[in-house]
Order: structure tokens, then sequence, then C-alpha cells
């Protein structure tokens, strides 16, 4: 039983190092794309039409949401696999209460991972260059505002934040369910022995009759 827990133990130790490094380096990236975007001076116009140079922001952008990408996928699918292995054991009840607080913490994870996403994906096209007559949207050269990647690179952090905290939700939930199954067996154990006690019964003489 030890050697189980401690084996849950490195494996939830493993996820979360493994979603810190890839947040830590996907917001590393998302600072960096902020000082390397192209900015309004870096605009060259011809008459009415106008471009924009290709700028490192957007590799930096793109790198920024395949390490989010990866750390989202590896922490929730951790996180799931550890809720539906405590449900799915016989004699574990489902806490339904218990559920509540990975759930949400879940849901968040999504919600801020798709908004930083947006953001990445939204300012690193920006970057990506943009030539005379085409421009980035009907023709007309759009500039990546200040904070745009800084507030992706927020959002990160949200994220990460919200994944070590499921990962340590779904575990508390999983200690409470097998908590929960012990006392109802010892309470079980408990009642059989007190009827046993009050018939008189004993495990070699059925029916409680003493042997004269």
């Amino acid at each position: 039983m030890m050697e189980k827990g401690g084996r849950g133990l490195s494996c939830r130790a493993a996820v979360c190092g493994i979603v810190v490094l890839l947040c830590a380096t996907a917001f590393s990236c998302s600072l960096a794309a902020e000082f390397r975007r192209v900015k309004d001076g870096d605009m060259k116009l011809d008459g009415s039409l106008c471009s924009l140079p290709r700028s490192s922001a957007f590799e930096l952008g793109v790198a920024a949401i395949a390490f989010l990408s990866v750390a989202q996928l590896v922490g929730t699918t951790a996180a799931a696999t550890t809720m539906c292995a405590s449900s799915s054991k016989p004699g574990k009840p489902v806490a339904t209460g218990g559920r509540v607080a990975p759930v949400a913490l879940l849901a968040l994870s999504w919600v801020c991972f798709a908004l930083a996403v947006i953001l990445l994906a939204t300012a690193a096209s920006m970057n990506s260059g943009q030539r005379y007559g085409r421009g980035w949207m009907d023709g007309d050269c759009y500039v990546a505002r200040n904070g745009v990647f800084g507030g992706a690179a927020a959002l990160v952090v949200v994220t990460a934040l919200l994944i070590l905290g499921l990962t340590f939700a779904t575990k508390t939930a999983a200690a409470g369910s097998s908590t929960t199954a012990c006392a109802r067996r010892d309470a079980a154990c408990t009642t059989t022995i007190r009827v046993d006690a009050a018939t008189g019964a004993s495990p070699g003489q059925p029916g409680g009759r003493s042997k004269q």
C-alpha cells in the first residue's frame, strides 16, 4: 500500500514538474515576443498600400502556444485519469460534492487556456509579415497593441496555477473517497460484530447454543 501511494505521489510530482517547466517556457516566450513585436514605426507606406516586416515575435508566439498546449493536455489528462480511476474502483462511492472543485478548476483552466491561445495566435499572426496590398485583413496593416503578449503571459501563469490546483484537488478528492469507503467498511464490520454478540453466536457453535 505504501509502495502504491509512493508511486502515485511520484507521478503527481512528475506531472507538476512538467507543467511548471512547459508553462515557464511559454511565459518566457510570451514576454520575449512582447519586446520583439513590430511597432508602428516599422510600417512602410507606398501610396495607399502598406507593409510590415516579419518579426521574431511570430516564432516566439507559436512556440508559446505549443508549450502551453502540451502543458494543458498533460495536466488535464493526468487529472482526469485520476478522477476516473478513483470513481471506477469497486467499493469506492462516488463523492459528488468532492468533484465540484476539480470540475470547476478543469473548466476554468480550459477557459484561460483558450483566451491565452487566442491572444497569442492573433498577435503572432500580425508579426508574420504583411505585404503590400495584402496587409493583415482586407489589405490593411495591423499592429498588435502594447500588452497583448504580456496579457497572454499573465494568462499562461493563471492557467499553470489552475492546472496545479486541479492536480492537488483530484488527489484530495480521491483520498476523501477512499477514507469514506474505509469508514463504511469499518461501520459494517462493527454492525456485524454487534449482531453476533446480541445473538450469542460463536464461529464454532451456530445458533448460539452452548455445548454441554
